[in-house]
Parts: C-alpha cells; sequence; structure tokens
C-alpha cells in the first residue's frame, strides 16, 4: 500500500525555522510530482509548495515565498520543507501529498494530489 509519513514537525517561536521531511514506502516517486499542503484550524486546506519529478521545477504559494523551501532527494524517496523565518499564522498541520500520474505538470490544487500523508503540527508561537 502506498505510504507517506511526515516527520519534523513541532513547536517554535516567530522567526524560527523547521525542516519537514516526507517519506515514501512500498512505492517510489521519483516520476512524480510531490507537494506539500497545510490545514490552520478552522480552515480549508491549502497548498504550500510543489516540485517536479526531477526536482528542477518548483512552485510556491505567495504566502510562504522567501521563506519556505521545498526540495526532494529521489534515492531516498523523500521530500523536505525547509521553513524559515515562520510565523504564527503558519500554525497548521501540514501534508505532504503526490500526484499519481507520472511526469504530470505540478499543481498546489487539492483536488490534483491522489495520495496522502497522515500529517505533522507546526505550531508557532508569537
Amino acid at each position: 500500500q502506498v505510504q507517506l509519513v511526515e516527520s519534523g514537525g513541532g513547536s517554535v517561536q516567530a522567526g524560527g525555522s523547521l525542516n519537514l521531511s516526507c517519506a515514501a514506502s512500498e512505492y517510489t516517486y521519483s516520476r512524480n510530482c510531490l507537494g506539500w499542503f497545510r490545514q490552520p484550524p478552522g480552515k480549508e486546506r491549502e497548498g504550500v509548495a510543489a516540485i517536479s519529478p526531477g526536482g528542477g521545477g518548483s512552485l510556491y504559494a505567495d504566502s510562504v515565498k522567501g521563506r519556505f523551501t521545498i526540495s526532494r532527494d529521489n534515492a531516498k524517496n523523500t521530500v523536505y520543507l525547509q521553513m524559515d523565518s515562520l510565523k504564527a499564522e503558519d500554525t497548521a498541520m501540514y501534508y505532504c501529498a503526490a500526484i499519481g500520474r507520472f511526469n504530470s505538470w505540478c499543481s498546489l490544487a487539492t483536488t490534483a494530489y491522489n495520495y496522502w500523508g497522515q500529517g505533522t503540527q507546526v505550531t508557532v508561537s508569537s
């Protein structure tokens, strides 16, 4: 069964950093677009960043541009989200996800993704 497992969440003060990881098991995602999403309490899930299968292309939500960096290591079947200059409004459950179709265009739309992890909580205190 396809499985994505996030880690690296936690509590941090505003201005701090966290590095999230998402490892895939039972499947190799080297030909799939991977993305990070977040869902703040009481709000809808939103796209944060996405990265192309080869890692050469990436997308970012305007709210995180210049602060977050998505990367991937296909040899380790892992995608990362480096989050710097964190703000209180970054507080959310963070999820990684994969688009099922090989070599598709990446997107920040939740509906484009077929496989999801269980999430890791990020809490930023001001």
